[in-house]
């Protein structure tokens, strides 16, 4: 079944109504019908970084279990990323082949499969085997719910749908550490992947019971975008599209940075509590909230996505030398926490910002371009955040040093690759 087949283009409630004129299928949703995609898919969306953060305040008692040291812990978390980078790769060109459900049923299976796997991991290396195919299992979720939300939605009404996915995609980060946080009141660092498999059953179930065919068949096989090498093509083409790649993959490699630290800055070097540690991502989690809410409200407003991104880099840069300067100065906690709280504000303005830029012109191609986003995010973050385990952990400069460089590619693509005040609008 197909999503054109589903949707009534006839208000059920108006007797008189007139066929509606829609220029995608979505246009023609009731708002029931927007809720339940809306959660839906914004659960597959969090599967993902769920997968990646929640059993991150478990670093010290994983090592401690495991004999294995810092570094072998954080290569865990790299190989999920690089798993879920691949993934992504190999699950949207799919999806733009054969439909959206199929490889999204098949690759959450596989998460769940992997995660049980993980719960009886016997040391660090089967760990990091389970953890690689769990993260590759999660990509589809992300994935196939942008290139959904771009089979149904174009112009300012798409910018809606994705601002939904991008809060719950920048939420999911650094909420997950908080819910890991307590979970480890009540159970052990295997018990919090026991749970990461039963949310990869609910998402399946989800799937199966309440969403329906995005891509018929028909639009499967359009023409110049009918091959993978068509779909990647028109993608590599086009610069404006790169550019926010690049941006987006930067922006989640300085949060990333932050999240794949912040376990041993924060418990370690200022001696948080686990639960401490927790409350201090529901602080961070605020930010991201802010930022994505108000971002989406200004591009369907007067302000493109292309700027945006222009404050956000800049903003990303100023923060992250902030806190290098004042960790240098000995400033302490506060002198990290209070602009790392704006460096994060700074990433929920962005993340919807390049979802926008990367997929309004590319519907014929939706699932390989949310594909290589994904890819840029979760990729770059897994390749360079361990740069920030070799120089160690001992204050926020690392953390912050890996930040500045990602800001600084950032903006370099912006203003070379995308060219802000060459960008075309955003149509009603």
């Amino acid at each position: 079944m197909s999503i054109t087949s589903s949707i009534p283009i006839i208000r059920p409630d108006d007797t008189n109504a007139t066929p509606v004129v829609v220029s995608h299928p979505g246009d023609a949703l009731t708002r029931r019908q927007r809720l339940v995609y809306v959660i839906v898919l914004g659960a597959l969306t969090a599967l993902g970084p769920f997968t990646i953060d929640l059993y991150l305040p478990a670093f010290p008692a994983l090592q401690d279990d495991l004999g294995v040291s810092a570094s072998a812990v954080q290569l865990t978390l790299t190989g999920t990323m690089i798993g879920f980078g691949l993934g992504q790769l190999i699950v949207g060109p799919w999806s733009d082949k054969v439909g959206r459900k199929l490889p999204l049923i098949l690759s959450t299976l596989l998460h769940i499969a992997a995660s049980v796997g993980v719960v009886f991991a016997p040391d660090i290396t089967w760990l990091l085997v389970f953890r690689l195919l769990q993260g590759f299992g999660a990509a589809a979720g992300g994935v196939v719910a942008m290139a959904m939300v771009r089979d149904l939605f174009g112009g300012k009404p798409l910018v809606r749908m994705l601002s939904r996915l991008a809060l719950v995609n920048g939420l999911a980060p650094v909420l997950a550490p908080v819910i890991g946080s307590q979970l480890l009141g009540i159970m052990d660092w295997r018990g919090v992947f026991w749970v990461l498999g039963a949310y990869g059953l609910v998402v399946v179930l989800a799937v199966a019971l309440f969403i329906v065919e995005t891509l018929p068949a028909s639009n499967r096989h359009v023409a110049g975008h009918s091959t993978m090498r068509d779909r990647y093509r028109a993608l590599f083409r086009d610069r404006v599209y790169l550019g926010a790649a690049i941006v987006g993959g930067m922006t989640f490699t300085g949060l990333f940075g932050y999240l794949s630290t912040s376990s041993f800055l924060f418990q370690e070097v200022y001696a948080f509590s686990a639960q401490e540690y927790g409350l201090l991502f529901a602080v961070n989690s605020v930010g991201v909230v802010i930022g994505v809410q108000t971002s989406s409200r200004l591009m369907r407003g007067p302000v493109p996505p292309q700027w945006i991104l222009a404050a956000t880099t800049f903003v990303h840069l100023a923060m992250a030398a902030t806190i290098m300067a004042l960790d240098s100065a000995g400033a302490g906690f506060w002198g990290t926490a209070i602009p790392l709280w704006f460096y994060i504000l700074a990433c929920g303005f962005g993340f919807p910002a390049v979802q926008v830029l990367g997929l309004a012109h590319h519907g014929a191609e939706a699932g390989t371009a949310a594909s290589l986003l994904g890819a840029m995010n979760f990729g770059l973050a897994g390749v360079i955040s361990p740069l920030i385990g070799l120089l160690g952990v001992g204050s926020a400069v690392p953390m912050a040093f890996v930040q500045v460089l990602a800001a600084v590619v950032a903006i370099a693509a912006l203003w070379l690759l995308v060219r802000p005040w060459s960008v075309p609008p955003l149509t009603d």
